[in-house]
């Protein structure tokens, strides 16, 4: 079969693959002497497992083997040839027989294919089957030396290369590479199958299937998905799958991801299920085809198999289950640079400007040559590392110096970097002049790097010659702006180089565009030689002509080249590359080799000095570079003899302990690390400090707090200086070994509860909390029960606090209790979220738990409370008028207990609309469309501040301050219209607001792409209470609380009834605004930053609401059309005067948070980066999902209360047991 058939092949139909071999060769339970045969009678050592000598040795076995699955369905049937490579076999000693092996594998399947093909008239394709190899080229099998491999890149292709040519001369139709866990090693088997291929003029297809370890999806040698698919672009395989792994149920995610990234066909074969302790498999064929079908129905796959555990009797289940589905379409391919560690790194206009850090160069950095002359690798990768934690995207790499063997120093780093997943997530860029150095360099890695650099400077035989190899090892190459008569210098030549390279990388090579990245040489300016005074202008141009005129190219250059002749004087230097990449990168230019820490930007500049580095740089005025050397050498003599003076502050007259006190207060940390080596010396222990002055300060925060004199965001700001000061501390607390905490107030456990990811409100009163002297140990999210349960053993905490904002979350609440209580714990329990509530607690949660349970309603009261309940003196009468209060409460539900019509009245009396009045507006974009980036700029006019300020317990009248525009005058009067006693409160939500257009500035000057979403648009009808949307259905509840108007509302109710017979459309929605914050996130939180941490969680939320709000508008004027002239104002929009309605999931119209499992189908929101917990909430946590109605009559409304008999209904609806819709309404439900 060619290549070009098979795909074809593949665009029309699923296709199945076979089983299990291993697994069906175990069920002949051979002996010895099967595996010896008479050709091994007398062979040393045990052969007893090594399955692929019984293509020699027992060929009838394999046979009937094939015969079964092809009769089971199979299309296409694998050789019995994984492990047959010279690597894998020398476990047997039979290297030697490689090539018989692998033939006699392909010729039996062969066989077998023809003579069921001549039986039944059923073609067959043969799949040669090719492992791994037990080794692995990426990572050291020794932990003490991380450097080494047991295998390298050429002895991996060498093995493969033999490998592959018996199969092509077996007969095979497909080369099948399986099981892939290091993509090194695959990338050497492809090179070696292209190889040969090419060699024997054999159009076969490739396919190429991964295993992924079960922590994180990712491959066993580190990579993500993204990052692989980026490793093996190069190549012409397919198809891309995964097998082995796990079992179907579990792939699925991760097969979405794939199908989604792939420009290529998709294969699956999963195990059957997960081994059991006996490692055997237990799921059955029935249960393995429920669990695959999603695959199918999805349009996942192009191929479906099985792997570990599968028999003919699974296979048998997928023919008819595939009949006439439509199988997967290709992903477009991606229309950037792709690069690859063990992350993906997109290089493309919107992700702005690629760092590429330059500090592990012999050449460039003294340190770093030293490092590698004494052979301080250790010392070595903290350079790497730093400059990997100070935002390079791509670390380049150059051990270029006369006395090291740069080949062997290049090689042996590279592997180190390889054990080192904080540095080699980013790509690498291998930097020589040296051809054999990139060469062996390039196979060391695994992910997509880049070649620093080629040129025409020895002419084009060369120059295709490398670039044809460095295509071949899948690197993308920085081509410098060199040709035979030298460097060019102006921008005629750099622009005619360029030119010339790019043809011949295209059109000669084949090489991708969107591989090739220009250096059209920064050179340096501003040296005393006026000839060189146009150098940056050149590039620039050079830059600007290559973007309009070079489709695909990208644009680089060494940085600190420009400023060459400033050297030693660091703040010209950063100051000169601040203003040349700001002018470069406008024009386009993509990465650079820059210093990633430096930390001096365009605006910060003071504008003389910037208007006149623009005059040099720009080439504007002849006699401005001059005038850049005396300013030059003016600031380096002031800097020489330059003496500060600090300003005096009336604080800093205070004792010792009254000013570490107004720092903590205040939430100013500039003095700290001076007040408290005073305080060093005056404590006789450091852990002294922070029980006194510190925790008093801190106390004080917590009482002020606590009487509302002190506001959130002043809180958190005192937190982070008391982390600070503790931080400073600590060295001296560890040297005097003593326990840190002597005093606290108390322990408390955080966790939110299992299936939920929402933690602001849990962090707020951890901080709250801290600020109160309590230890507080904080488990994050998604929180099983019995890791909560097996911590309370362990930490024996004074409290157990819970949070949860999504409503499954009451349910896991009451399981945490219920587990609590059978481990025998006794400490009290908090629980605190948004749809908590003390009726609630006392109803559902406290019954579970001897012991008590508290509802927390507020920050504020935690520390009250907690204070309350473990102060015997006040233990026992709040415990015992929190027990009266609770058992008042749930006596109280009987009494209060609203009045509910039932179900068939509720059904009798729903919104009246005349439908034949009624002609549904067909959306202008039908099908699921993706905005990839929505600029945080254009949504900030959207954002609905009172629930920004609500979230900082800040309610009322302070988000007026969003209104008004820099005028201190307007801002002086608006604080004059509070209340004295309110004045430091609405001056305080004045500075958070400022912190949050700062923050928000930031993120429109980074062009933070964090907000995406995904909408669809369907065909839709109503069938009683549930609404069918294309091919899902999607049940609603209906109000059943008795009400005068008697009419009970159901969503449905604002969608067509299918017995109208015409077609009305309903649309869906999920849009994010937190993708790529987490390293914003972790970076506040490393630095001890808590604020900006939740400024930035507080805002991404807003963020997110503001593009539901946005998209909405979009969706009603344009995209659906059924109100093509709204004028609303964005006051009017908060007040809902548009027509049509957008419900989101886990709301009071459709509280079950579930349902966003089928919007996922609908949409797949993995499309934007958000993923599903088991209880249906989103992450990132600042994302929102719903409906898009469009009848005029529609409108938001609560569902309330309803009965057990809407339960069960709703229950069968959804296919879910009683318990589980129980759990997912618990807020609706009667109480039993």
């Amino acid at each position: 079969m060619t290549r070009s058939a098979f795909e074809r092949l593949l665009r029309e139909r699923i296709l199945v693959l076979d089983g299990g071999l291993g697994t069906m060769i175990q069920r002949y339970k051979l002996t010895e002497q099967d595996y010896r045969g008479e050709r091994f009678a007398d062979f040393p050592g045990q052969l007893k497992g090594n399955n692929d000598l019984l293509n020699i040795t027992r060929p009838d076995v394999l046979k009937e083997i094939h015969t079964q699955y092809m009769e089971a369905g199979a299309d296409i049937i694998t050789t019995n040839t994984f492990n047959a490579n010279v690597i894998s076999m020398a476990d047997y000693g039979t290297q030697a027989y490689v090539g018989e092996i692998n033939r006699a594998g392909a010729r039996l399947a062969r066989e077998a294919a023809a003579a069921y093909t001549a039986r039944t008239g059923r073609s067959i394709w043969v799949a040669g089957s090719i492992g791994p190899t037990n080794k692995t080229a990426s990572m050291s099998p020794d932990v003490s030396d991380p450097a080494y491999r047991a295998v390298t890149y050429a002895d991996l292709y060498a093995a493969y290369k033999e490998q592959i040519e018996a199969l092509v001369e077996g007969g095979v139709d497909i080369i099948l590479f399986e099981t892939t866990f290091d993509t090194l090693n695959v990338k050497a088997g492809l090179e070696a199958a292209e190889v040969v291929l090419r060699e024997r003029q054999a159009d076969l297809p490739i396919m190429l299937s991964l295993t992924l370890s079960a922590q994180g999806g990712r491959t066993f040698s580190g990579q993500t998905l993204a990052a692989f698919l980026a490793s093996v672009q190069h190549t012409s395989i397919v198809s891309v799958g995964l097998n082995c792994s796990f079992g179907a149920a579990d792939m699925k995610p991760y097969l979405a991801e794939l199908a989604r990234l792939a420009p290529c066909f998709i294969s699956a074969y999963p195990n059957a299920g997960l081994p059991n302790t006996f490692g055997e498999y237990d799921e059955t064929p029935e249960t393995m085809l429920e669990h695959v079908r999603p695959f199918v129905e999805e349009g996942l796959v192009n191929v479906l198999g099985g792997c570990c555990g599968t028999t003919p009797a699974h296979i048998a289940k997928f023919p008819e289950l595939v009949r006439g589905k439509r199988p997967h379409q290709p992903a477009p391919k991606p229309d950037c640079l792709w690069l690859s560690g063990l992350e993906l790194l997109e290089v493309k206009p919107e992700n702005n400007f690629v760092n590429v850090g330059e500090r592990c160069n012999v050449a460039g950095s003294r340190k770093f040559l030293r490092l590698i002359k004494e052979g301080n690798y250790e010392e070595a990768l903290t350079i790497a590392r730093k400059q990997v934690e100070d935002g390079a995207q791509v670390l380049d790499i150059n051990m270029d110096d006369g006395i090291l063997d740069a080949v062997k120093e290049m090689t042996h780093f590279l592997n180190l970097i390889a054990s080192e997943p904080d540095i080699a997530r980013v790509p690498i860029m291998i930097d020589s002049s040296k051809w054999e150095v990139i060469e062996q360099g390039l196979m060391c890695v695994q992910g997509k790097s880049i070649v620093n650099s080629i040129s025409l400077k020895e002419g084009e035989e060369l120059f295709l010659r490398h670039a044809s190899r460095i295509k071949q090892l899948g690197a993308a190459t920085v081509v410098m702006a060199f040709d035979e008569q030298g460097q060019a210098d102006t921008f005629e030549r750099k622009i005619a180089i360029c030119k010339r390279a790019y043809d011949l990388l295209t059109q000669r090579v084949g090489f991708n565009p969107q591989d090739i990245i220009f250096d059209p040489n920064i050179l340096a300016i501003a040296t005393g030689m006026e000839e060189h005074n146009g150098y940056g202008l050149a590039f620039i141009r050079a830059v600007e002509w290559i973007k309009q005129n070079l489709p695909g190219a990208k644009v680089s250059g060494g940085v600190s080249n420009l400023s060459f002749s400033f050297r030693g004087n660091n703040r010209v230097r950063e100051a000169m590359h601040a203003v040349f990449l700001y002018h470069a990168i406008a024009k386009g230019m993509d990465m650079g080799i820059v210093n990633p820490s430096t930390s001096v930007l365009y605006e910060d500049i003071e504008p003389k000095f910037r208007a006149l580095l623009e005059d040099v740089i720009l080439y504007r005025r002849p006699e401005a570079a001059e005038e850049l050397i005396a300013y030059a050498q003016q600031l380096h003599a002031e800097a020489a003899g330059e003496q500060t003076e600090k300003h005096h502050e009336a604080w800093r007259e205070g004792t010792l302990n009254e000013r570490l006190e107004y720092a903590l207060i205040k939430g100013i940390g500039d003095y700290l690390e001076a007040d408290l080596q005073e305080a060093l010396t005056q404590y006789a222990h450091a852990v002294e400090i922070i029980d006194g002055p510190l925790m008093s300060g801190m106390n004080k925060v917590g009482n002020l707090f606590g009487a509302g004199k002190m506001f959130l965001p002043q809180v958190v700001k005192t937190a982070r200086t008391m982390k600070k000061a503790v931080a400073i501390l600590q060295p001296a607390i560890e040297a005097e070994k003593q326990a840190f905490g002597s005093a606290k107030a108390g322990k408390v456990l955080f966790a939110t509860v299992k299936g939920d990811v929402h933690d602001i409100g849990k962090n707020i009163v951890s901080i709250v909390l801290s600020c109160n002297n309590y230890e507080v140990i904080d488990l994050g999210v998604m929180v099983p029960a019995e890791v909560i349960v097996q911590k309370a053993i362990e930490e024996k905490p004074d409290l157990v606090c819970l949070s949860g904002l999504i409503t499954p979350s009451l349910e896991e609440m009451a399981h945490v209790a219920e587990e609590m209580q059978k481990a025998g714990l006794t400490m009290p329990l908090m629980v605190g979220g948004a749809t908590t509530s003390k009726l609630h607690t006392a109803v559902k949660i406290a019954p579970h738990y001897d012991f008590p349970v508290i509802h927390v309603l507020d920050a504020s009261q935690n520390p009250l409370i907690a204070a309350k309940l473990l102060n015997p003196a006040t233990h026992d009468a709040y415990v015992a008028e929190l027990t009266r209060e609770q058992e008042a409460l749930r006596a109280s539900m009987g009494q209060k207990q609203e009045e509910l019509v039932s179900m068939t009245e509720a059904r009798q009396h729903p919104v009246a609309i005349d439908w034949k009045a009624y002609t549904p507006v067909v959306p202008n974009q039908m099908g699921v469309h993706e905005l990839p980036v929505v600029p945080v700029e254009e949504l900030i006019p959207y954002i609905h501040w009172t629930f920004f300020f609500s979230a900082w317990k800040l309610p009322g009248r302070y988000a007026e301050i969003a209104q008004i525009h820099g005028c201190d005058s307007c801002r002086a009067m608006w604080l004059a219209g509070f209340p004295e006693n309110e004045r430091a409160k609405a001056a305080e939500a004045m500075q958070l607001y400022k912190d949050a257009t700062r923050l928000l500035e930031r993120l429109v000057a980074e062009k933070v792409a964090c907000c995406k979403a995904i909408y669809g648009f369907f065909p839709a009808h109503s069938e009683g209470d549930t609404i069918r949307i294309g091919d899902y259905l999607l049940p609603t509840l209906r109000q059943q609380v008795k009400r005068p108007e008697a009419v009970y509302k159901s969503l449905a109710d604002f969608v067509m009834p299918a017995e109208e017979q015409r077609t009305d459309y309903l649309g869906a929605f999920v849009v994010t605004a937190g993708i790529g914050l987490e390293p914003w996130m972790e970076q506040y939180q490393a630095e001890g930053d808590t604020y900006n941490a939740m400024l930035l969680q507080t805002l991404s939320d807003r963020l997110a609401e503001a593009l539901a709000e946005y998209l909405h508008e979009r969706v009603r004027k344009d995209c659906w059309g059924y109100a093509p002239h709204e004028q609303l104002s964005i006051a009017d929009l908060y007040k809902v005067k548009y027509q049509g309605i957008r419900p989101a999931i886990g709301y009071p119209s459709l509280p079950d948070q579930r349902l966003n499992e089928t919007l996922d189908k609908l949409l797949d929101m993995q499309r934007i980066g958000v993923r599903l917990t088991e209880n249906g909430a989103m992450y990132p946590t600042a994302s929102v999902s719903g409906l898009y109605f469009a009848h005029p009559a529609a409108h938001y409304f609560m569902i309330g209360t309803i009965d057990e008999e809407q339960l069960r209904d709703y229950a069968a609806r959804r296919g879910l047991t009683e318990e589980e819709a129980r759990k997912l309404l618990s807020r609706n439900v009667v109480a039993k």
